[in-house]
């Protein structure tokens, strides 16, 4: 069992940056592929990004290629979505979520990831 809880969202104008933190408790952090996803309103939640557990691969969505970055420290059982200049159309509730990483080293897809963190709201304005 893995417990999710990110952090780090605000409100912030376009061209500002900010970084997302999701610290998992439970067994074996070290054993989980990682990923960002976001859920802009009436729209359905979308892969961000995605980190194996030996930090050794990520993948992006192309709208964040360039600007995101998403880490981890397996020492502090915590993941992070570095994320820089921020547009408008990045507001939305950002999740993260943990896979067993037999499932594969990055992952992309919602069906893949087993464990959801609450969400933290991300609001760039104009």
């Amino acid at each position: 069992q893995v417990q999710l809880v990110e952090s780090g969202g605000g409100l912030v104008q376009a061209g500002d940056s900010l970084r997302l933190s999701c610290a998992a408790s439970g067994r074996a952090f070290n054993s989980y592929t990682m990923g960002w996803f976001r859920q802009a309103p009436g729209k359905e939640r979308e892969f961000v990004a995605t980190i194996s557990w030996s930090r050794a691969s990520t993948d992006y969505a192309d709208s964040g290629k360039g600007r995101f970055t998403i880490s981890r420290d397996n020492a502090k059982n915590t993941v992070y979505l570095q994320m820089n200049t921020l547009k408008p159309e990045d507001t939305a509730v950002y999740y993260c979520a943990a896979a067993p990483s037999w499932r594969g080293s990055t992952l992309k897809r919602e069906y893949e990831y087993i464990y959801w963190g609450q969400g933290t709201q991300v609001t760039v304005s104009s």
